[in-house]
């Protein structure tokens, strides 16, 4: 069986027209080019030159042999260039996915960085609450991704890397007079985002634990998907919400509202997660990389 090399030296023989050019070309020793196409030759019993002249002149199967010999080796050279790209980035592309409110994280000034750093490398990054951003990563659908926890974590290694504490939010002065208690929260109208994912969302999920250990029920009277539309409608007066602390600071939202830190305090904690053994390419390892520096600081 030919090996590359082999084909490599016999279509550099043919195009340069002898080994002593060949050999120059792919800086080798004359005598190992020669070497290479005997080889070739004897493992076929044919020759696929005529020596003797000025130039090489190929055989009825070296004429054969050389358009394949350079689809292969260009195709060989094409997939080393790929690689060699990819594992330094400048090629690619980084799969990544990110919470839902990650402009409040300042996560789109990270991908802005990775992008002036690394301008060839192609950017695949998704947007979706942490539910799904965990079994996307865990399915292959995406290498990494940053999560709100608790996530269902099977098959999943997860990294916490900060935390963020969960304010209740209301249009209602004295309402925010006093922390709320779960149960306080159980007693009035709420209005919630994130309705797709419902109470499989992280934040409402440790909320439902509480209502169910204080044996109270949480019953939102308008579900939205933005957070931007739930605080909207709690400014309006329709109900009271709850946001991270992050959104709360974030100076864009509505004048009339306030925030209380609850009773019991409640936290999101953002988390690194990737699937367990998985070996990061080098483009979504730098962005992970560039995600920690940011997140912990």
């Amino acid at each position: 069986m030919f090996s590359l090399v082999q084909l490599r030296v016999f279509a550099t023989a043919a195009r340069a027209g002898s080994f002593t050019a060949a050999a120059v070309e792919l800086h080798m020793a004359q005598p190992s080019v020669s070497e290479f196409v005997r080889r070739l030759e004897d493992e076929y019993g044919t020759r696929l030159f005529v020596r003797g002249g000025r130039r090489l002149v190929l055989t009825e199967a070296g004429e054969a042999l050389l358009p394949v010999a350079v689809k292969v080796t260009t195709t060989a050279e094409e997939a080393d260039r790929t690689l060699r790209a990819i594992t330094s980035l400048e090629g690619g592309t980084a799969s990544f996915g990110l919470l839902r409110n990650a402009k409040y994280y300042r996560l789109e000034a990270l991908l802005a960085q990775f992008h002036e750093r690394y301008p060839s490398v192609r950017l695949r990054i998704v947007g979706l609450n942490s539910v799904e951003v965990a079994s996307s990563v865990a399915d292959g659908e995406l290498e990494a991704g940053l999560v709100v926890l608790p996530i269902d974590a099977d098959g999943l290694t997860v990294t916490p890397l900060s935390r963020d504490e969960v304010l209740y939010t209301t249009a209602d002065a004295e309402r925010a007079r006093h922390p709320p208690t779960i149960e306080d929260l159980a007693s009035r109208k709420l209005v919630l985002y994130d309705a797709h994912y419902g109470w499989r969302d992280p934040t409402r999920r440790q909320l439902l634990e509480r209502a169910s250990l204080a044996g109270v029920h949480l019953d939102p009277i308008v579900e939205v998907e933005q957070v931007e539309s739930a605080l909207s409608l709690v400014a309006a007066g329709v109900g009271d919400s709850f946001v991270s602390r992050a959104v709360a600071e974030s100076g864009s939202c509505p004048p009339e509202l306030h925030f209380v830190r609850f009773a019991e305090p409640l936290h999101d904690t953002i988390a690194l997660v990737q699937r367990e053994g998985a070996v990061l390419s080098p483009a979504t390892a730098e962005i992970v990389r560039l995600a920690r520096a940011l997140i912990r600081t």
